[in-house]
């Protein structure tokens, strides 16, 4: 029957995180007894709440600087830079907090000493990681169902993926690449999982021979039963991919793309506008004595106007003004409107840097306050573009339904779009997120975002 010894990718995130817990603690501890380290003192009745605020300040900078993402957690030079820049700004904050951690030490040493004791053994333990636990025997074993061309695309995008095991796939016909083709017509489904170590079944029926299609439905009832887990190759597509299959951009969209909740929850929409109220007041504050720097490299980048505004489609098709910083040529779209793209001639060299920072965006804070927008949302169009899409994508003023954002889940996973496929496959991003909505995809866009500025990543 099936293995359970597999480490599903949102099983191996929270053991990542625990073991990094005990790992800061113990260290700790460890170099306050039998080291020369005498910056903590475990026997304090401060102990916890100085545990706490340091698991709080590694957690969060973890996540800033990506030692919790997968694709990271696999790559020896990834996560060696992604540890020292966590521990480095974990010490940073932790040594300058007053009250909820510890006096600053006499001896500077110390601090020294604090960031290899919380930095080195998380080091050597991402590297038995690995090499142990990133091995394929502690990958999910899958089989998937259904006719091939519906599968062609979700076998490649698990093969890329790295955190699972295909161990067949039942269909119609081979697909090219693929060794692990078992004959849909006469493989019998419940004895292929009764004598396998697989976790899971993937599947689809469209298109398949109805007779099939009721043999294997009747092995999906004793499967069901005997604990297996069965997902629809849609669901699975969406977990992998954090968007919507294109098939639900039809005209059964309403049958598969159901607002979020919180889309009409007061509380979390109360609390949503407390938060763009407060992040944009503190935004303005930090841009606002960055001006004058600005505004000199505006002057010797740039040469011209500093700001600019521009039409945008808001919540329910509204059209409103955004503010921005400018960060083209004079005159960028004397021929009409066009969209910006990766290395767009049009930029300046001063104009690149605003992007990359995101700084170009900062005065649509104004905008936040004005409820116009919202910090995080579907970022908003120019109403040229949108009656374009709008004839080449059907469904594409659904993202309207909520507030435009400074930033957004198309924006953190999907940065550039230049053409209408790639418009298509950004918006399946925002209708993900309108479907999803909740503070904690929320809290993960911020924290992409922040990643994105600090390394440079920005349009």
């Amino acid at each position: 029957m099936s293995n359970t010894q597999y480490l599903d990718i949102s099983e191996r995130k929270v053991l990542l995180r625990i073991i990094d817990i005990l790992l800061y603690v113990s260290s700790l501890w460890f170099a306050t007894h039998f080291l020369e380290f005498d910056y903590l003192n475990f026997s304090s009745s401060s102990v916890y709440i100085w545990m706490i605020t340091l698991i709080f300040y590694a957690l969060l900078f973890g996540e800033i600087f990506q030692l919790y993402n997968l694709d990271v957690s696999n790559n020896a030079f990834k996560v060696i830079k992604s540890i020292v820049l966590t521990s480095f700004f974990t010490s940073l904050f932790y040594f300058f907090t007053p009250y909820i951690t510890p006096s600053l030490p006499e001896f500077r040493i110390q601090i020294i000493y604090f960031f290899f004791i919380i930095s080195v053994p998380i080091i050597i333990w991402r590297i038995i990681y690995m090499n142990v636990l990133f091995a394929p025997k502690y990958f999910k074993n899958i089989v998937f169902v259904g006719q091939s061309k519906k599968l062609e695309n979700i076998l490649k995008l698990v093969d890329d993926n790295g955190f699972h095991n295909i161990y067949y796939y039942i269909s119609d016909k081979k697909v090219h690449g693929f060794n692990q083709f078992l004959d849909v017509n006469t493989t019998d489904l419940e004895e292929i999982i009764e004598k396998s170590n697989v976790s899971e079944i993937i599947i689809t029926t469209s298109n398949l021979n109805p007779k099939v299609v009721k043999k294997i439905n009747n092995n999906i009832l004793h499967l069901y039963e005997k604990g297996i887990n069965i997902k629809s190759c849609n669901d699975f597509y969406e977990e992998l991919t954090h968007r919507i299959p294109e098939s639900y951009l039809d005209y059964n969209f309403y049958k598969r793309i159901n607002y979020s909740k919180n889309n009409e929850s007061n509380l979390y929409l109360f609390f949503n506008r407390f938060i763009d109220i407060s992040i944009s007041t503190l935004g303005l504050l930090i841009f606002m004595p960055l001006l004058i720097l600005i505004f000199l490299g505006n002057l010797l980048g740039n040469r011209g106007r500093l700001f600019y505004s521009q039409e945008r489609v808001g919540k329910k098709g509204e059209i409103f003004k955004i503010v921005k910083l400018r960060t083209m040529v004079k005159n960028a779209e004397e021929n009409g409107a066009v969209w910006a793209k990766k290395n767009d001639s049009r930029i300046t060299v001063f104009g690149k840097f605003l992007r990359n920072t995101r700084l170009d965006e900062a005065p649509q804070f104004i905008n936040i306050l004005k409820g116009q927008m919202s910090l995080i949302g579907p970022r908003p169009e120019r109403p040229e573009f949108v009656k374009q899409l709008e004839k080449e994508i059907p469904f594409y003023s659904i993202r309207n339904i909520i507030r435009p954002g400074l930033t957004g889940w198309a924006q953190v996973n999907y940065p550039y779009a230049n053409t209408i496929e790639e418009q298509r496959t950004k918006l399946r991003y925002d209708l993900y997120y309108i479907k999803e909505r909740n503070l904690f995809i929320d809290f993960k866009i911020i924290i992409k975002t922040i990643t994105t500025v600090l390394f440079f990543k920005g349009q």
